[in-house]
């Protein structure tokens, strides 16, 4: 996963690099963890041009980080998301609280 935070902004983009499942969650939310704590952003952006496939894992991961930005006065959303990606969030029902955006 890349990062790129932008200060005037106060958001943070997070590129996801690799397919989201089961065993890549954990390395995901650790590192974007990270990120919101060390820059405390208004938004955070996560890009999902480069993932291909997620599973319900991912669903998860989104909503942890949902909830700490919330906790932190600041939102959520998506950009870049695969058709197949987007159906798994329209179902979830995640979208309701993290749109999906047009690209940044």
């Amino acid at each position: 996963m890349n990062s790129k935070y932008l200060q005037e902004d106060k958001l943070l983009l997070l590129e996801i690099t690799e397919e989201i499942d089961h065993h890549t969650t954990e390395n995901i939310r650790r590192k974007a963890d990270n990120e919101i704590t060390r820059y405390m952003p208004r938004k955070v952006i996560f890009d999902f041009n480069n993932v291909t496939f997620m599973d319900s894992a991912g669903i998860g991961m989104v909503l942890g980080r949902y909830k700490m930005m919330k906790m932190l006065g600041g939102s959520l959303e998506m950009i870049n998301v695969h058709p197949s990606i987007k159906k798994i969030f329209e179902m979830s029902g995640i979208l309701k609280i993290c749109p999906i955006k047009e690209a940044v």
